[in-house]
C-alpha cells in the first residue's frame, strides 16, 4: 500500500453508512471516516442505490457487482451486534444488500480473527472484491493499522476476484473454509489432540474460530463489551 498515493486518491462513488450510535464515537471506525470526510451518514429511511453490506443480506458481494458500485457506491450498517434487534432493517432501503465472504480482521481488537471485520474493513473488502483497489486503500489509509488488511487478506481476496458471480464466490469461500478446517484438524491430530469415540472413530472438533456473526468494536474494547459495534462481517 502506497500511503503517499492514497492521500491523492479521490473516491468518485458514494461511501455511506447508517449509524445507530451504538458505540463509543472515539472507537468507531465509521465515525472516524466521517471525521475524515470520507463517508456520508444516512438517516432512516434514506435510500441507497449502491451495495449495502448488511447482516440481513442473502448473497455475498462478487466481482459482478462492479457496475453497481460504479453507479451507486458502497454503504454499511453501523450498529452493535448486541442490539441488532433494535435496528429497523425494513426501513433501510437498498436493492443490493450483500454479505462479505470469509475474510480476516486486521483491526487492533480482533486482529487475525475471521469474520470480525469492522466498518472500514467491510467497505474496503467490498471495494477490493469489485476491483476498486485505490478506493479501498484510501479508506484504510486513515488508520495506522490499515495497510495490514490487504496483507492479511491478499490471498483470499485474489481468489474471490477470480470468480464472477455471488454463487461462484460462495463456492470458493466454502472451498477455502474446508481447506482451513482440514489443515486445522491435521495440525490437531499431529499434536495428539484428536479424540476418538467408543467405536474408535476419530472425531473432528469444529474450529472454534469459524463463527457466523461476531461483530467487534473498533479500537480498544473487548468484543463482549457494551461498546461492541461495527456490524460488518459475513455469514457462511
Amino acid at each position: 500500500m502506497n500511503e503517499c498515493a492514497d492521500e491523492q486518491v479521490t473516491i468518485d462513488v458514494p461511501v455511506a453508512m447508517w449509524d445507530f450510535d451504538h458505540c463509543d464515537p472515539k472507537r468507531c471506525s465509521g465515525k472516524k471516516l466521517s471525521r475524515l470526510g470520507l463517508i456520508k451518514e444516512l438517516k432512516v429511511p434514506s435510500k441507497f442505490r449502491g451495495i449495502v453490506v448488511s447482516p440481513k443480506a442473502s448473497q455475498v458481494v462478487a466481482p459482478c457487482d462492479r457496475d453497481i458500485v460504479l453507479k451507486g457506491g458502497v454503504a454499511v450498517v453501523e450498529c452493535s451486534w448486541a442490539r441488532l434487534d433494535d435496528v429497523p432493517f425494513n426501513k433501510i432501503a437498498s436493492p443490493h444488500e450483500r454479505l462479505l465472504p470469509y475474510l480476516i480482521a486486521s483491526n487492533p481488537v480482533n486482529y487475525g480473527k475471521p469474520w470480525r471485520l469492522n466498518c472500514v474493513e467491510a467497505l474496503a473488502a467490498a471495494f477490493y472484491i469489485t476491483g476498486f483497489d485505490d478506493y479501498a486503500e484510501r479508506l484504510l489509509s486513515g488508520f495506522g493499522w490499515g495497510a495490514s488488511f490487504w496483507k492479511v487478506n491478499k490471498s483470499l481476496i485474489e481468489q474471490y476476484r477470480q470468480c464472477n458471480t455471488a454463487e461462484e464466490v460462495s463456492r470458493k469461500q466454502d472451498e477455502i473454509i474446508a481447506q482451513l478446517d482440514a489443515s486445522w484438524a491435521q495440525s490437531r491430530k499431529e499434536r495428539g489432540t484428536f479424540y476418538s469415540n467408543e467405536e474408535g472413530d476419530d472425531l473432528l472438533v469444529a474450529n472454534p474460530n469459524h463463527q457466523q456473526w461476531d461483530t467487534p468494536s473498533d479500537d480498544g474494547e473487548p468484543p463482549d463489551s457494551s461498546n461492541e459495534s461495527d456490524v460488518a462481517s459475513s455469514v457462511r
